[in-house]
């Protein structure tokens, strides 16, 4: 599962909590005041009260009603005590004490549970005579218990949930809406051609499948970028490679009609020059169908070793007129399912490249093996030609690149272009890198 899984489930719980506490107390205060209004008022003098009428009680049926009076002289006497009244049957109390109006409203009731803080007891003396304790508690503000609550509505829990929901909703909307947002501003600007724009620094530390994406995005831009560059750069290139022999068949046509005399001449120079654009129309067709990803054909099992042995055998004929040579190494069979023909052609691009710029006297080293670990078929081509810059060791890949070195030799640098592309189409790579001593080596690896 992703990491925004656990996100939203850390923040639905969270919020489960909050809106949880949030009810729980509602119902806690609810349950109190039901408490409250349950119990009575005997409750509202607390254990003060249960001690005073058990007090009371003693007195009263041990010492009868000579004792009790005494004792509630003493209790009238004590700072911050409640009021003991002692009624008979016909509600006089004890003292001759005129009764408060809401006792007086208790005892016509028959029930002093409605008085708003007292609690009364029905206790029968040593003498017989049956009386009413009720213990009464006068408060003032800051002192005791405080008022009894009032009931809280059920709307209150409802509230506290859709309160705490609507919170975290909002804040998981903004933080899902704030790269939402990004992308949607960075597609919008990709589209209107802004190819530079990128979302990674308004995504800030953010470490999930949204940050993954807008870094996906990224990536795409910038190879988004670097394509329409390419492009472009291609489109100038080879506006600037047909330009050289279309103005050589236009002299030459013009020289035709000028001097028919010299036709066959101008005629085997037209010839010449329709050569060459046709050569660099196939290698830019070649080229475009590797970039395209289209496939050349289905794959043919064939064995690499010995193609390579021939490609190094026809490159070593022609190249022997010049007074250079190939030598091969390599031995055995490896065979893999390739596209022959793309295949043999990436080869041969390297191998005839090394072989045209190698020093006269010199010769290439073509070497074929197969590793173990991991399975790779290599090809490595060295030469003594050169070399190139380290710097351009892998711009000599790209279409119609010539190194500073290398700009007077002819070739329209299509060559390690198509090579690179077509290794890269069977998932291997194509690099290079100069050798000790001189020249360019350049190491071909296939996965078998």
């Amino acid at each position: 599962m992703g990491r925004l899984f656990w996100k939203f489930f850390f923040a639905f719980w969270l919020s489960l909590l909050l809106a949880g506490s949030g009810v729980g107390t509602v119902v806690w205060l609810h349950r109190q005041a039901e408490a409250e209004t349950e119990t009575g008022p005997a409750l509202s003098g607390g254990p003060r009260a249960t001690v005073m009428l058990d007090a009371a009680e003693v007195f009263l049926r041990r010492g009868g009603s000579q004792m009790m009076r005494e004792v509630l002289r003493e209790w009238a006497d004590a700072p911050g005590a409640a009021q003991l009244f002692v009624l008979d049957d016909t509600g006089r109390d004890l003292f001759d004490r005129p009764l408060p109006g809401d006792l007086r409203a208790a005892w016509s009731a028959g029930d002093f549970r409605r008085g708003p803080q007292s609690a009364a007891r029905r206790v029968v003396a040593s003498d017989g005579q049956a009386y009413t304790l009720v213990a009464r508690f006068d408060r003032q503000p800051g002192h005791g218990r405080p008022p009894r609550r009032e009931r809280p509505s059920p709307a209150q829990p409802i509230l506290a949930g859709l309160l705490a929901s609507l919170a975290f909703s909002a804040a998981m909307a903004w933080y899902m809406a704030k790269p939402i947002r990004s992308l949607r501003g960075a597609l919008r600007a990709v589209s209107d051609g802004r190819l530079e724009t990128r979302v990674q620094p308004s995504m800030g530390r953010r470490r999930d499948e949204l940050a993954d994406l807008g870094r996906d995005f990224d990536r795409m831009a910038q190879r988004l970028q670097a394509q329409v560059h390419i492009q472009q750069r291609l489109l100038h290139d080879v506006s600037h490679e047909l330009r050289s022999p279309l103005a050589r068949l236009h002299a030459a046509i013009g020289l035709a009609r000028q001097n028919p005399a010299k036709l066959d001449m101008t005629l085997e120079r037209i010839e010449r020059e329709s050569v060459r654009l046709d050569e660099l129309v196939g290698e830019l067709l070649t080229l475009s169908r590797l970039e395209a990803g289209t496939p050349g054909g289905p794959p043919e099992t064939i064995d690499l070793i010995e193609m390579v042995a021939s490609i190094a055998d026809d490159a070593g004929f022609e190249a022997s007129a010049s007074g250079r040579a190939v030598h091969f190494s390599g031995d055995g069979e490896v065979s893999a399912a390739v596209q022959g023909e793309l295949l043999y052609r990436a080869v041969e691009n390297v191998v005839r490249n090394a072989a045209k710029y190698t020093a006269a006297g010199t010769s290439v080293e073509v070497r074929a093996r197969r590793l173990s670990s991991p399975e790779v078929f290599e090809v490595v081509v060295s030469d003594r030609g050169p070399g190139v810059a380290e710097a351009d060791l892998e711009a000599i890949f790209e279409p119609f690149y010539r190194a500073d070195n290398n700009r007077g030799t002819s070739g329209y640098g299509l060559g390690l272009a198509i090579a690179r592309r077509a290794v890269s189409a069977h998932g291997g790579q194509l690099r290079a890198r100069n050798r000790p001593g001189g020249g360019l080596e350049v190491t071909l690896s296939l996965p078998l």
